[in-house]
This record gives structure tokens, sequence and C-alpha cells, in this order.
């Protein structure tokens, strides 16, 4: 079935190549005139009116004159002008006015002013379809809807459909037939795609007997118009036949749709089944008031349905909007800034030039090719630099209505430096006000029995009261809106025990709010809910912190959030001391061991002062990786606590004046990182005091675990000191450390000392 659909796409595509090159070619070959002719009571074929700004406009082809012959043939045997009334397919011809006869040759231009109805904007459209078609083609492969097709079948037929108009403008027989077929199918094959489409999300917008009725309709009309040619009914009667059965299809494809309308006024697709009738509305009403209806009743016309069928451009880039919008088949178009503006300058550059062409005619060959390559250019232009103006002024933009983006961007950038509620509060009112049009913006607090426990000072009691029942019903649930007449409320927060609505009411009633603008509201309302949450949290963090200050003693979860601080500052110093003081010393040296082994012939104190310098050199060196060794111990985070342990235990034995013996058995508990970091550094400032205040001959450490619990045991025998001056001797920062630390470790410390009798620690966690 797929491949099926999938073939049959690509023949109608080639088909309607085929057939756009040949209405291309018929445009072409035969200029437009602009003149209808009938046949009078005396067998002459007489002009009846000529159109503005055509051919026949430029030659003086007048009203009343006669058509002798016709591409050298009798005029009455020339078939366009005997079967359709239209005086066109002409190269050359005489005519009768007033006893004179005058011969014209037909040349003109390519382009024209009437081209740019009849193959400008044609091919445009034609462009804008199949671009559409390709997405849609592109995107539904896996998925294999029918109502894509469908679709992909409306977008060409309706392309195609209008090219056609020119041919058959022209006489052309064929394309006169194609021009009808396709015609009649587009609001046939719309209503087809409606119905499918809905179909198959679940929603049956009418029955499928309008759609066999409307096919029905476009057959008996091809029949009709094939039996009234053939028995040579005037062409005016044929057209008006054609032209009503177009309104009535088209009055049947508003009807039932504002009728599904109805049927999904509760779910998701309402928006699209309203953006589908807006726009064929604007789209098709245009041809309908000023072309058909005129026709019908007075067999005249306000303007050339070639003018107004370029409304038809409205449909390629209303799909184009929803595939950007509401992702119809979830089509994400991989655009570049530069290609999607290349296609919004489209439109703008066909207003232009048929303006232009419209007020002031210049009729040089190439002129409206020149215009309109600049005109695209220029808009081109203009679209890109209003981008970058968009983004580099968005700060400074004399009004902010419906700016929706970058008000979300200022307000986050705002809030950011606020200290206090009130101040994200007061920034949120001004973003609502400014953007929206709503005047004034209240705020609400609500606690969870749904009783309002405070309202802004500035809010009148008519507002409280005359929307008290709305601003309940939105606290229930954050980025809650609801609509009122002046305007609407939103739930911006909550916490445990209360909720934060806002009552943002207009002088005057407001229009409902659109999905660009609830997005917009919500989004708001989700950011004001996070910084009311960390405020709320900061304050409950600085309530705490006052209360421990009063208490005079830090909680085991503060103290360890202190060293892991202090951890984070030694990592980076020796990150720090590592990538630059480290780095540049060693090529520092590596210079200096070059210069040595150039200056063997040097004079013996040049060298020995290098060999000094290269000495001394290495022992910073060494220096520098110890001290980032003992702010940051890699291998404690690359293989473990032991490990880190035993290269520590090694150090102090290389360079200390007492020995250690680092008892660790078969320790395996499994910690944690900052766990085994709080370790390493009660080991090692225990190590600092011994080197600097024991005198002591050795040192003996045991880390072992007794089934939960994790037990450090130190002792030296060194000089030790007396237990009651534990804290106020100089060792009493290194100890208040320990103790913090094993606090933050939630364990215990026992400290054994007096003079002449060493020095033991014993730490339980």
């Amino acid at each position: 079935m797929k491949f099926n659909l999938n073939k049959v796409y690509l023949v109608i595509v080639v088909i309607s190549f085929i057939l756009t090159v040949y209405f291309a070619y018929i445009n072409v070959k035969y200029p437009y005139l602009g003149a209808t002719v009938r046949i009078n009571e005396e067998e002459e074929l007489v002009v009846t009116a000529v159109e503005p700004n055509t051919w026949s406009i430029k030659a003086n082809l007048q009203p009343g004159d006669i058509v002798l012959n016709v591409n050298g043939k009798d005029a009455l045997k020339h078939f366009p002008s005997t079967n359709y009334g239209v005086l066109e397919q002409v190269d050359h011809m005489t005519i009768l006015r007033d006893g004179e006869k005058i011969s014209y040759k037909v040349s003109d231009t390519i382009i024209n002013n009437q081209s740019l109805f009849m193959l400008i904007i044609p091919l445009t459209l034609y462009g804008l379809c199949l671009f559409c078609s390709y997405f849609v083609f592109k995107s539904n492969r896996d998925l294999n809807l029918q109502s894509a097709y469908l679709l992909n079948l409306f977008l060409l037929t309706i392309a195609t459909a209008y090219f056609s108009a020119s041919g058959s403008s022209r006489g052309d027989l064929f394309s006169r037939y194609i021009n009808l077929s396709l015609f009649l199918l587009v609001p046939v094959l719309y209503l087809n795609f409606i119905y499918k489409y809905f179909l198959e999300l679940g929603k049956k917008l009418f029955s499928r007997k309008f759609i066999i009725a409307g096919y029905i309709a476009v057959a008996v009309n091809i029949l009709v118009e094939y039996i009234l040619d053939y028995l040579l009914f005037a062409y005016h009667i044929t057209k008006s036949l054609n032209l009503i059965t177009f309104f009535i299809l088209i009055i049947l494809t508003f009807v039932l749709k504002l009728y599904g309308l109805r049927k999904v006024k509760y779910s998701d697709q309402k928006y699209l089944v309203k953006v589908l009738i807006i726009t064929n509305i604007i789209a098709f009403s245009p041809f309908v008031f000023l072309y058909i209806l005129p026709f019908i009743f007075l067999n005249k016309y306000i303007f050339p349905p070639t003018v107004l069928s370029a409304f038809l451009l409205l449909v390629p880039f209303s799909l184009v909007y929803q595939f950007m919008a509401t992702k119809i088949y979830d089509i994400e178009f991989l655009l570049g800034r530069v290609r999607y503006y290349s296609l919004l300058a489209v439109l703008p550059t066909l207003v232009i030039v048929a303006i232009t062409i419209l007020v002031k005619e210049n009729n040089p060959t190439f002129y409206p090719i020149k215009l309109s390559i600049f005109t695209y250019i220029t808009m081109l232009i203009v679209f890109y630099i209003k981008e970058i103006l968009d983004f580099r002024f968005r700060f400074k933009r004399f009004s902010e209505k419906y700016n929706y983006q970058d008000s979300i961007f200022k307000y986050t950038q705002s809030i950011r430096k606020a200290s206090k509620l009130d101040h994200v509060i007061g920034e949120l009112k001004r973003v609502i006000t400014e953007v929206s049009l709503v005047s004034r913006a209240n705020f609400v607090e609500v606690d969870k029995n749904e009783t309002i426990v405070s309202v802004d000072l500035n809010m009148k009691d008519t507002d409280y009261s005359s929307y008290e029942k709305e601003i309940k019903k939105a606290s229930t649930e954050i980025g809650k809106i609801i609509e009122v007449d002046r305007g609407f409320v939103i739930n911006v927060g909550e916490t445990d025990d209360r909720s934060y609505v806002m009552l943002c009411l207009s002088m005057l009633n407001t229009p409902r709010l659109n999905r660009d603008e609830i997005s917009w509201l919500k989004t708001l309302s989700f950011y004001t809910n996070i910084s009311l949450e960390n405020f709320l949290k900061i304050e409950e963090l600085m309530n705490h912190l006052q209360k421990i200050k009063r208490e005079g003693s830090n909680p085991a979860w503060l103290t360890k959030v202190l060293f892991s601080i202090e951890e984070k500052q030694r990592s980076n110093l020796a990150k720090d001391l590592h990538d630059s003081v480290l780095q540049d010393l060693i090529s520092l040296k590596r210079q200096c061991e070059l210069a040595l082994a150039e200056l063997e012939m040097a004079p013996t104190v040049f060298r020995d002062q290098l060999q000094d310098m290269n000495s001394s050199m290495t022992n910073i060196i060494k220096t520098t990786r110890e001290t980032c060794q003992e702010l940051r111990p890699q291998l404690l985070y690359d293989l473990g606590l032991v490990k880190a342990l035993n290269k520590l235990a090694s150090q102090y034995n290389e360079s200390a004046s007492f020995s250690v013996r680092l008892n660790t058995g078969n320790f395996s508990k499994s910690m944690d990182i900052d766990t085994q970091l709080n370790l390493y550094r009660i080991i090692q400032e225990l190590l600092t005091n011994a080197e600097k205040h024991s005198s002591a001959q050795n040192v003996l450490i045991m880390l072992v675990s007794i089934k939960d619990k994790i037990v450090l045991h130190y002792e030296d025998d060194g000089v030790g000191f007396d237990q009651s001056e534990l804290y106020s001797n100089q060792q009493s920062m290194g100890l208040s450390g320990i103790t913090e630390r094993v606090k933050a470790l939630n364990g215990s410390l026992h400290i054994e000392t007096s003079m002449g009798n060493g020095f033991k620690v014993v730490v339980e966690i």
C-alpha cells in the first residue's frame, strides 16, 4: 500500500510539472490581448469590451470595432472568438472602424503587467505548493497516512488549476477542460483531506456522503460542459453553471467545517479547524464575492479572476505556518535563517511588484523582472537585518506589547538580581502590564483551604469581591489561568501552606487569550515559582543559621558543607599551581639544562651558578609537587584511602625526623569520597603536628574496621603536653580542625596526653 501510494504521488507530480510547462508555453507563445467579442445580428465579430492595462488598450482597440480576419483567415472561423468569446491566440488581424480597415501585428514582450498574475504568481504558487508537498511526503514515509496524500493532491491541484486559468483565458480548449476539472476539484479534495485527517485522529467531522456528492458534482459539470459545447450553447451559460457549482461547493466546505468545529471544540484540534476556516475564508472570499456572484447575477465581474485567484497563495502559506506552529504530521523544518526568510520574502515581494506595476507602468523589456529581483533581495536583507536588530536592541524597544520571547529573557535576567520576594513580584507585575493588554496586576495569597489571607495594598475592593471565585479556582494548580471579562487570573507559585495568584485586569473588556499568550504566561508562572521556592528555602536556611549562631555550635551537616567547600578550594589551588607555576618551573629547568649542555667550555664560575640554579629549581619543583599533592591527594581519588595513606607515610619516613609505622591490615571498608578525604586530612594534620611540636622518634597509625565502625588510632612517643591546656597552646588550631572534621563525620574523638608521655588519639566513626 505504501509503495503504491508513493508511486501515485510521484506520477501526479510529473503530470503537474508537464501541465505547468505546457501552460507556461501557452503564456509565452500567445500574448494576452484582453479583448472580448461576440457575433452580432449581421454575423459580424464585434469587440465588446477591453481589459485595462492589456495589449488591446495599448493598441487602441475599442469596443465596437469589427474584426474582419484573424491570422489571415475569416474572423468567424477563429475558434477562441466564436466558442469562448475571447480575442486570443492572435498573431495578426484586421479590423474595421468607421469604414477604415486597420491591420495589427501582435507583438509584445514576454513579461508585461498581465504576466504577473498569469505567469509569475502561478509559477510561485506552484513552487510553494510543491515545496510543502515535498515535506509532507517526506514526513509521511513511515506514517503512510492517506490524509497526507490527499493534502499533497490538493496542493498540486490548486496550483495547477490556477495556472491552467491562464491557458483557458487564451481560449485553449485543452486548458479549458483541465481548468474546469481541477477548479471544481479544489473544494472537494479539501473536504476529503479534512475528513480523512480528523478521521485518523479519531474524530469524524461529517458524513462521507458529502464528499461523494462533491465528486459526482464535478463529473456532472464536466459532462454537461462537453454536451453543451457539442450543441454550441452560449459560453456564458456553461460558465455560469460551473461557477454556481463551485460556489455551492465552497459554501459546503465552510458549513461542514463549522459543523465539525462544534464536535472538536473541547479537543486539541479546535485551534487547527479555526485556522483552516479563517485561512480559506480569506483565500476564497475575494474570488467568490468579486467575481463569481457578480458574474452569476449580472454577467459581469468587478475584478478579473486571474487577479483574485492570487489570494490562493494564502493556502500554502497557512500550511507552512501550521507545519511550524502546530506541526501537522510532525514535520520538522530544518531550514536555516536565510532560507526561512527567503520563503517569507516571497509574498511581500509579489505585493510590492504588483503595486509598482499597477500604479506606474514603465514598459522596457525586462523592467518587471529587474524590479522583482531587486525587491526580493531588498526584502531578504530587510528581514535578516531585522532579526539582528531585534536581538541587539531587545532591551531598547519602544513598545513591549506582544514581545513574548524577549520579555521572558529580560524577566529571568532581572529576577537574578532580586534579593527579596517583593522584587520578583514587582518585576512580574511590570512585564505582564508592559507586554499584555492588561493595565494593572495585583498579588493575592490564598491558603490551602482556598481562603484569601492577603491581598495587594493597591487592589480595589470591587476587584477583590468581583473575582473572588476565580481567584480561589486558580489557586489549585501552578500556571492555571482563568479568563475573566477584563483580563485573567493566574497562579504564579505555591508553597506547602499557600498559593500565590495574580489578578490582571484592564480598563475595558479584553479578547480571549491566544495560544502564544497562554504559553507565555505559563512560562512566567513557572519561572516565578522557582524563584519563590528558592527565596523561601534561603529564608528558612538563614533562620536556621541564626538559631545555630545563638546556640553556639555548628551542626554536622554544616561542618561537612564547610569542609567540602574547603576541599574544593584546595583542589582549585592545586590545579592552578600544577598547570601554571609548576609547568613554568619545569620549562625553565629544561632550558637551564640545555644551557649547561651547550656551555661546557664556559668559565667554571658561570657553570657553577647555572648548576646551583638548576638544583634550586629541582627543589622548588619537588616542593610544589608535594604542595599540590597535599592540597589535592590525587592518589586518594584514583586508588582509595589506603594507598594514599601508604604514600603519605612513605613521604614522612623520607623527610621527617621520626619513623612512621602504618597498619591498615585488610582494611576494605567501603566509604564515600568525603569520608575518605576527611580521614586523610585528620591523619595528615596529626603528622604535621608531630613534625612541628612532638619531638617524637616513632609514630604509630592504625586504621581498622570493627563491624560497622571505623577506628583510627594514632600514637607517638613525643614530649606530650598538659591535657588541661589542650586547646590553649599552638596545637589548638590543628586539634580544632580535627575535632570539626570528626563532628562532620558524626564520630567521636578521644585524646590522651601528658607531659613527657607522648600523645594518643582515638577516632571512632
